[in-house]
């Protein structure tokens, strides 16, 4: 588990960091990264490479064999530390505090924002950790087929193109869909803002209605961008006093895919399904989704123009808007940014004297547990 990145974290050096890149980096092309590679990659003399090595697998940061070779894997520990050292470097985050979510697919952590001013105050924020790769790739690969055989890198892939895939398209969103901001991006990470209120499973309503009209209003916008959730439910919508939320968009999809209609009912059909158990609140599931598509009164084509032209989507390349977990990936698209991560973040071994981290600031202590409990909310 992370606690374990966040245990040792303080007590990594640059070296440590960077055999631990050069494992990531080679299991491009080895399923167990042989020790003669590493010590090619990293410079370091064979003895102090085997002593660092020795103890980043005591401290479950990576896995070795010996037969029939000696060869070593970095698991989502290891994964973890490097997502956190990048975003230390690049002040996204000063300090990182409890567990607050976990789920089959994440890990969820509260953590500080520094302010951008000396005179500000520090931003609570949330890192979400994907691990698709964990415990779900085999039902990824099946409709990627370009990841092949490759099963040694198969969960970076997954829980890469997951975290970039949610990124961005929150980028794209944010702030015309009410989702929590987006700050930064690394691996398979991403920091966010915390979201408002609480779970809409977890939440008493006193308006319901109000709070479901809410809710339709965000995927009629949503739609009207080109994009559909595709994982709507009470269990991704928060609600606060101000309004509601979504959250955990990796699997969305646009109006072009061939089970889009299907989707979209879903989506709609989950939210008017917890309205109606809970609150006994009746909506017909046609005439809502009806409703969505007449809202904008546009055909799928001119969704798709109007996402494309949109100018608020600096981060994003258009073309991977209209890419679906189900149509695939580019493989040369995650290979750039795996490449860019890693000339960013480990390369220049003296970035990590100058940028180390105040390891005090790291512990559990500095924050307030009180402001990061998500309490029932009851709506005024």
């Amino acid at each position: 588990m992370i606690d374990e990145a966040l245990r040792v974290f303080k007590d990594l050096d640059s070296k440590d960091f960077r055999i631990l890149t050069g494992i990531e980096t080679e299991m491009k092309h080895f399923e167990w990264v042989p020790m003669e590679q590493l010590n090619k990659y990293t410079r370091l003399p064979f003895e102090k490479l085997e002593y660092r090595l020795k103890k980043l697998v005591r401290n479950k940061l990576v896995v070795r064999i010996t037969q029939p070779y000696e060869g070593f894997q970095i698991y989502f520990e290891g994964y973890d530390v490097l997502a956190l050292n990048a975003f230390v470097k690049r002040k996204s985050i000063s300090a990182i505090g409890d567990e607050v979510g976990v789920g089959k697919e994440s890990v969820i952590y509260e953590a500080i924002l520094p302010p951008e001013l000396s005179i500000g105050e520090p931003v609570p924020v949330v890192i979400k950790f994907h691990r698709e790769g964990r415990t779900s790739f085999k039902q990824i690969k099946r409709v990627r087929e370009h990841l092949g055989e490759r099963e040694h890198f198969s969960w970076i892939y997954a829980a890469r193109l997951a975290a970039q895939r949610e990124y961005d398209i929150m980028t794209t969103l944010y702030p015309e869909v009410s989702i929590p901001k987006p700050f930064d991006h690394n691996r398979h990470a991403i920091v966010m803002e915390l979201a408002k209120g609480s779970l809409l499973s977890k939440t008493k309503l006193i308006d319901p209605e109000w709070y479901l009209d809410e809710i339709l209003k965000q995927v009629k916008i949503t739609y009207s961008l080109g994009i559909i959730h595709a994982d709507l439910s009470e269990y991704n919508i928060f609600a606060s006093e101000d309004g509601v939320q979504l959250i955990d968009w990796p699997q969305y999809i646009t109006p072009e895919h061939p089970h889009a209609d299907e989707i979209l009912e879903r989506d709609v059909s989950n939210v008017l399904n917890h309205f109606f158990r809970k609150y006994g609140v009746k909506r017909e599931l046609d005439e809502t989704i009806r409703e969505i598509k007449n809202q904008t009164g546009k055909s799928a084509e001119d969704i798709k123009e109007n996402t494309e032209n949109r100018s608020e989507i600096p981060t994003v390349e258009k073309r991977k808007l209209e890419k679906t977990l189900e149509e695939g990936f580019e493989e040369e698209d995650l290979e750039k940014s795996f490449e860019e991560d890693i000339e960013k973040d480990i390369f220049q071994e003296e970035d990590f004297e100058t940028e180390r981290f105040e390891t005090e600031s790291f512990e559990a202590e500095e924050f307030e547990a009180e402001e990061f409990e998500a309490e029932e909310f009851e709506a005024e």
